[in-house]
């Protein structure tokens, strides 16, 4: 068998973004059979089928966040659900949705592997940092807050969801592939000491560096998270997001990225957010993200051992 058996949860709500769409994301990587072609590879998939929240108000901001309530609500169905595929032994994949549910999934993760007494290590893949807070977003929309959240930057009600502490320090994160980040959100991500690489880096470097770079000097019994956002990639080759930036990683750069993750043998839990079939064309961003979902769980051109 490739890998842990793996659950995935639907988590349909666009309710901390500021475009409609997301919501229907789960749906589209069924329709693009990602159960079915996992299991081709071997994997034991189950579809524990969609959580349930709030519907998308679309209000205004309220002292600095949009949604708040109803963005809470869907972080802790996401919580409780990640935290139960975690307990029973399997791989947690979250299909979003927009990415403030990462507050949710990586929150039971980090309540996982403290009590395990286990190392985390998060990658995140984004266009964006997502490390804005109130008092420095533009629009008040969650999904631009969430990494800064699990870091200890937020409303209570999500920073402890992952309980007395924050869910991470930054030391614990590596983000990658970011090329669209707001003025302030600049200063607060040096601040934090957070690990970066952007895309100036991925280009002068390479995407094998950087990878190597974020996968280095992991435990034997580490637990990596992936918060995958499909805006990490460029639009050219998925355009079914929300908030596309163009200069993201091409075709061979993703596919990379996700072996690399593969060989590491550590991956064990997933969001893959941001799908928003309402902006695709033909269902193919959709079918793109299973392609490079099958690449973590080994699926490759030749055997490798």
């Amino acid at each position: 068998m490739a890998g842990p058996d793996v659950t995935l949860i639907g988590a349909p709500t666009d309710v901390g973004a500021g475009a409609r769409g997301a919501s229907m994301g789960p749906e589209a990587l069924r329709v693009a059979g990602l159960a079915q072609r996992l299991g081709a590879l071997g994997v034991v998939a189950t579809d524990a089928g969609n959580l349930a929240g709030p519907a998308n108000p679309w209000l205004p901001p309220v002292r600095g966040y949009r949604h708040l309530g109803q963005v809470q609500a869907w972080c802790r169905a996401v919580r409780t659900a990640v935290g139960q595929v975690l307990a029973d032994g399997r791989l947690p994949l979250l299909m979003g949705g927009d990415h403030s549910l990462a507050v949710g999934s990586v929150s039971a993760v980090a309540r996982h592997c403290r009590a395990a007494g286990r190392r985390l290590r998060v990658l995140w893949l984004d266009a964006h940092a997502d490390f804005n807070t109130p008092a420095l977003t533009p629009s008040g929309n969650l999904h631009g807050m969430p990494l800064a959240v699990l870091c200890g930057l937020g409303p209570p009600g999500l920073v402890r969801l992952a309980g007395p502490e924050p869910a991470l320090a930054a030391a614990q994160v590596r983000l990658i592939g970011v090329r669209s980040v707001d003025a302030g959100e600049k200063h607060l991500v040096l601040d934090a000491g957070l690990p970066v690489r952007d895309m100036r880096a991925i280009d002068e470097q390479g995407m094998r560096a950087v990878m190597a770079w974020a996968l280095h000097d992991l435990a034997p019994d580490e637990h990596l998270h992936l918060s995958f956002d499909l805006d990490f990639l460029d639009p050219a080759i998925a355009p079914g997001v929300g908030t596309p930036v163009r200069g993201g990683p091409g075709y061979r750069e993703a596919q990379l990225c996700m072996e690399m993750i593969a060989d590491t043998g550590r991956l064990g839990s997933i969001d893959l957010v941001e799908l928003n079939p309402a902006q695709d064309e033909r269902n193919r961003s959709a079918d793109l993200a299973v392609e490079l979902v099958e690449s973590l769980f080994g699926r490759s051109t030749l055997l490798r051992r």
